[in-house]
């Protein structure tokens, strides 16, 4: 994979916050409907799929194997199907395509539909650099035909479209005016289950701080930032350190730095569960899973307060992995920030180092008698390397990450998982002017916590779901438990 390099951005061959994705399938009314005619395609689903029409879902092998899909208008009879046609040019303004012409799945150089649709005629503001001409070739597509495509030039998140009109033919293929589809027009009356792993090669990231170095390793092909850095296979890790602000009346041996690590396996979950009654699936779910370890230490005294936490975001991270189900490339986009944040009273000096390890799930699942509902958890455990607190005061550090998972370029999911380690003392401290010496009495703790929240949005009709009217919280998962404690005396 090419690799670029700039101020603060660094494209990975392989990023793996490993998240990631998941499926979608092709459809039909009639199980045993006739193959399509000649030169149409080749009903994958039919040819491969099992006989109760569960699609298998896998990550996509190769750009080159997912192409694009195409399936006719409802109760046409014609099922997804492979095409070896391509987006040459979308344009998301006007939602214009141009698909270019070549060999369907079939090896026929035909119309992937049932018959070529006569042109709406040529396009009086025909896209740049091509115009429509008169032709005696079939045209590409036709009014109705449902088209699923993994990025494209234009549509670098894919693309599932519904053709609402020829425009014509242009020297670089057929121009077609498109509208927004749902994945139930592909998948119809069949079902796909899966959760699939990101390639941690798939990611870009943005290095928002400088001292950031990443690391990743994947089947034959490993990546080593930090030295001594040992990242489990399919895992990205990253490491980051940054001082913090202190106080103006702090000692200067109060300087405060944050330093720590994050490494995910992020996963993306995928449900369909065939049609419903109203021609909405029956079930769905969509989400993001993954194992989490993480390790960070504060030592210090900060600034921050604790009505106005400090949030420091570290890395962005990227990747539109293509899922195959079927004869469709199911395109998921996983966007991941990863920060620190820290807040306090700017009294209390803490050195504390924990480490971290567990999982999480956070999405949406969809019932036609209850609609959406969010499904959230997490389980995680921690242990502190050292730990220990003077003065009386408060502070609390998170090593989280900012998740979003959706579909063609449309975000269905949120989700922020904040695991977190909080310290605070309480009890008087007294100084003496005459002889410098400081007595304090209290007790201190340290505790270790998780925080996940999120949110489903209105873009999870893209399964073809009724519209939610609203965006609908995930629900606040709150977790906590002590880490260490003791004394304050002097």
């Amino acid at each position: 994979m090419r690799r670029r390099t700039r101020h603060r951005r660094a494209l990975l061959p392989a990023f793996a916050v490993t998240a990631l994705l998941l499926a979608a399938g092709c459809s039909s009314s009639a199980p045993h409907a006739e193959q399509p005619a000649s030169g149409h395609g080749q009903d994958v689903r039919a040819a491969e799929g099992p006989a109760d029409h569960q699609l298998t879902v896998a990550a996509a092998p190769t750009p080159a194997a997912t192409a694009t899909a195409t399936a006719g208008p409802a109760g046409s009879g014609r099922r997804a199907h492979k095409t070896k046609l391509s987006i040459s040019s979308y344009d998301s303004r006007t939602r214009r395509a141009v698909l270019s012409k070549g060999q369907s799945a079939s090896g026929t150089s035909q119309s992937p539909s049932a018959s070529a649709a006569p042109s709406a005629g040529p396009s009086a503001t025909p896209s740049a650099g091509s115009s429509p001409t008169a032709s005696a070739a079939p045209h590409q597509a036709a009014v109705g035909d449902v088209i699923a495509s993994a990025p494209a030039p234009g549509a670098p998140h894919g693309l599932l479209a519904k053709v609402t009109k020829v425009i014509g033919e242009t020297d670089r293929g057929t121009e077609v005016q498109t509208e927004p589809a749902a994945l139930n027009a592909l998948l119809g009356d069949d079902t796909a289950k899966g959760t699939v792993p990101v390639d941690p090669s798939s990611f870009t990231v943005d290095k928002l701080l400088p001292d950031v170095k990443v690391s990743w390793s994947k089947a034959g092909d490993v990546h080593l930032g930090p030295k001594g850095a040992t990242v489990p296979l399919g895992s990205l890790r990253l490491d980051v350190g940054t001082s913090v602000a202190t106080p103006k009346d702090a000692p200067v041996s109060a300087a405060a730095s944050l330093s720590g690590f994050v490494q995910v396996a992020p996963q993306v979950d995928f449900t369909y569960g065939g049609s419903g009654t109203d021609a909405s699936p029956g079930s769905a779910y969509l989400g993001v899973s993954g194992d989490w370890t993480s390790g960070w230490a504060f030592k210090g005294r900060a600034a921050a307060t604790t009505a106005t936490p400090l949030r420091i975001p570290f890395a962005k991270l990227h990747a539109d992995p293509v899922l195959q189900v079927g004869p469709v490339p199911v395109v998921v986009n996983l966007d991941l920030t990863c920060y620190l944040q820290i807040s306090a009273d700017g009294h209390v000096t803490v050195d504390v180092q924990q480490s971290l390890r567990g999982d999480f799930k956070a999405g949406g699942t969809f019932a036609p008698t209850k609609g959406w509902t969010p499904v959230s958890s997490a389980d995680m455990k921690s242990t502190p390397v050292h730990a220990s607190l003077a003065t009386a005061g408060s502070v609390k550090t998170a090593l989280g990450a900012e998740a979003s998972v959706g579909l063609y370029g449309t975000v269905g999911v949120t989700a922020d998982l904040a695991p977190y380690l909080r310290g605070e003392a309480s009890g008087t401290v007294t100084a003496d002017s005459g002889t410098g010496g400081v007595q304090a009495k209290g007790d201190w703790a340290a505790y270790g916590g998780v925080d996940l929240s999120g949110t489903l949005r209105l873009q999870l009709s893209i399964f073809g779901t009724p519209v939610l009217q609203r965006s609908i919280p995930l629900g606040s998962l709150h977790r906590e438990w002590k880490l260490a404690g003791g004394s304050l005396s002097s």
